[in-house]
């Protein structure tokens, strides 16, 4: 891992130390950064370089970069009504850290697996990240979960139209990051990502 890398805003450039998930967060989140490369329905965001888009389903974006598998979560329904997050610290956990920068709330959530592996929840800006990495991939992963996050832009009057249209049908209930701790979605269910992710990659090979 670097230890450092260099973040282009506008006309600004700032170093960032990458050994710190504190000061990755704190730098990237703080920068009012407009820039996007991908467009979805009623969203756009920015893949930084080196991560890969794979698909979508829904609102769930699936990418990759360097062995990891990302999935981006996009609450359009929490946006739309403009749903507050609280998130209470953990110190038992690798990382626990409620975020509000920019006026936008979230927290980074690092559990270590009882296989070595480190499951990341990334909340912030009405969309979420997920990964299952090494511990030594982890700053890597969270220095570009915070580019992600921090680009997410909503259409506002797209995800009207959607509500409208009974897009989300059945969804505002069940379809929302900022439900309570054991009601959202989990480290086993991203271990099933994960496993189905393998078995894709054995039926391609």
């Amino acid at each position: 891992m670097l230890l450092s890398v260099i973040l282009f805003t506008g006309c600004t450039v700032v170093r960032i130390d990458t050994t710190n998930i504190d000061t990755i967060v704190e730098v990237v989140l703080s920068k009012d950064n407009h820039l996007y490369n991908r467009v979805g329905k009623g969203y756009k965001y920015y893949v930084p370089r080196g991560v890969t888009y794979i698909d979508t389903t829904e609102l769930n974006d699936k990418l990759y970069s360097n062995g990891n598998y990302y999935y981006l979560y996009i609450d359009a329904v929490s946006y739309y009504h403009k749903v507050d997050i609280s998130y209470e610290e953990d110190d038992s956990l690798y990382y626990s850290k409620e975020i509000d920068i920019q006026g936008k709330q979230g927290y980074l959530e690092i559990q270590e697996q009882e296989n070595g592996m480190y499951v990341i929840e990334f909340v912030y800006n009405y969309a979420k990240i997920e990964a299952m990495v090494s511990e030594e991939d982890i700053n890597e992963v969270v220095l570009n979960a915070s580019y992600i996050l921090s680009t997410v832009q909503f259409n506002n009057d797209v995800i009207k139209l959607m509500l409208n249209e009974t897009y989300f049908t059945n969804k505002e209930e069940t379809y929302d990051i900022f439900e309570d701790k054991e009601d959202r979605t989990s480290s086993s269910n991203l271990v099933e990502y994960e496993d189905e992710t393998v078995e894709e990659e054995k039926g391609d090979s």
